[in-house]
């Protein structure tokens, strides 16, 4: 094989093997679960992984069993990340929508108890929000948007801000926890949520999660109308477009993105 090629396979390899190692076990791979996985002998993967360690992409687990990416790895992506947002990434899917049903969608992004309105593209109906305009927050529960976020946290997470936010979201006319528990676990089942709640006369909505690689709501896509525009006959098709809309933003999203930390930080630059 001539040396360019020779050069090429080993990068590709080496690659092949960075991905698994990032998307394996937080605590560290073992060399031969590596190499199952990257469908190669294990000497070919420790070589590969030493290259790797040389270049600070990945480390060894003290003890020297297992490999995990090193925080090199994590600092370059953080900065890659940094080069395009979810909200840039997510600015077309929401004129697409808006464009679509003809309906106001929001963006929303998890920020601690809270959930953000990240952006929003207005529809040809005048309506009211719990969010307001862009920047607007609310506690994690208490909209379409909002709920369907809650709904999808890992359970001890979920239960944490539910215990949090009770008291701030009966301030806000939320019912109560059992109203609430349900709620949550209707919209876990079925993987959306619809809202006609008449805590906002004559408004009405749905929501639908946006779920990373690692299987966490990170956003939600929703859409706020008038109540009459979200019938029954209607209800499953804009879900249906919903969730297909929120499936390719995911696909598409950095899990290193610090807007998925520091929501609030993208919109020092948005007009109001």
């Amino acid at each position: 094989m001539p040396d360019q090629e020779k050069g090429l396979s080993s990068l590709r390899r080496a690659l092949a093997l960075l991905r698994i190692v990032a998307r394996g076990d937080p605590a560290g791979m073992r060399l031969k679960d590596i190499a199952s996985a990257a469908g190669c002998s294990q000497s070919t993967a420790h070589r590969a992984l030493q290259d790797l360690m040389a270049e600070g992409f990945v480390e060894q687990v003290e003890g020297g069993k297992r490999y995990r990416p090193s925080l090199d790895f994590f600092v370059l992506a953080a900065r890659a990340g940094q080069a395009g947002g979810i909200r840039d990434l997510a600015r077309p899917v929401l004129l697409r929508l808006a464009t679509t049903l003809s309906d106001t969608i929001f963006f929303l992004v998890r920020n601690g108890y809270d959930a953000v309105c990240l952006d929003r593209v207005e529809g040809p109906f005048p309506i009211r929000s719990f969010t307001g305009d862009i920047g607007g927050k609310v506690p994690l529960g208490l909209g379409q948007g909002s709920l369907a976020i809650l709904a999808h946290l890992p359970e001890a997470e979920q239960e944490e801000v539910i215990r949090f936010n009770i008291p701030r979201l009966i301030d806000r006319g939320f019912l109560d926890e059992a109203g609430l528990r349900a709620a949550i676990a209707r919209a876990r089942e079925q993987g959306w949520v619809n809202l006609n709640t008449g805590l906002i006369p004559g408004m009405a909505g749905a929501g639908v999660p946006v779920i990373d690689t690692q299987g966490r709501p990170v956003a939600a896509l929703s859409v706020g109308t008038l109540a009459e525009r979200l019938g029954p006959e209607r209800l499953p098709g804009v879900v249906r477009i919903l969730k297909t809309e929120a499936d390719n933003l995911a696909a598409g999203l950095n899990p290193f993105d610090v807007t998925l930390r520091y929501p609030l930080r993208s919109l020092s630059n948005v007009r109001p």
